[in-house]
């Protein structure tokens, strides 16, 4: 506990963090590689959400796989350039947060970004790479038990502060990812719904 309240980082770095990690979070991969490939305005289709699942709905596989690379690796980068050049650690963990609002709510797009999964775990991998695998295990293996996207996202999602906690000793980062999981929860409010009624649409389903 005492490691989560010696926080070092002065108010000007904090904000350059914050700053910084936003604008890396709010690059809308999926509007621009759907637009650059010529297909339609991803908020005009599906759900409206602008990751990876609603790009495969216009059919593209290889553009829905990009557009996951570019979410993580944006909240990867963010977190690293932050860690190196900005501060340290601590530095690195606001700019993990400003990376993920900067998806949820991307200035260059009104506000309206996507639900985080795919830049929560490219923070974890910029914080620590095993933990990082260690969501991506956790997501493949209650996806496969029980075929529920979105149930594999919140499960991993709550296990991984655990695990930055007691697995690791990574306090400060833990605590800021239970911060991030709670956003994300948010984020899946109507999932969570669905799940809870029954009718959540489940991986593979057609129609």
């Amino acid at each position: 506990m005492s490691e989560i309240l010696n926080w070092s980082l002065s108010g000007s770095a904090t904000l350059i963090a914050l700053v910084v990690g936003y604008l890396f979070g709010s690059i809308p991969f999926g509007i621009i590689l759907t637009k650059l490939a010529g297909g339609p305005d991803l908020r005009s289709i599906g759900s409206g959400n602008i990751g990876a699942t609603n790009v495969l709905r216009t059919g593209n596989k290889k553009l829905a796989a990009a557009t996951l690379v570019g979410d993580m690796l944006k909240g990867t980068v963010a977190v690293l350039v932050a860690w190196h050049w900005l501060g340290g650690p601590q530095a690195a963990l606001i700019a993990a947060v400003g990376a993920f609002l900067g998806h949820l709510f991307p200035v260059w797009i009104g506000f309206k970004g996507g639900k985080g999964v795919a830049t929560y775990l490219g923070v974890l991998i910029g914080l620590n790479g095993w933990i990082a695998l260690a969501f991506a295990a956790i997501w493949l293996a209650v996806a496969w038990l029980s075929r529920y996207s979105s149930l594999s996202a919140l499960t991993a999602s709550v296990l991984a502060p655990l695990l930055l906690w007691f697995a690791v000793g990574m306090h400060q980062a833990a605590a800021v990812m239970a911060v991030l999981t709670l956003l994300l929860w948010i984020m899946h409010r109507a999932n969570i719904s669905r799940l809870l009624a029954g009718n959540e649409g489940r991986i593979g389903q057609k129609g």
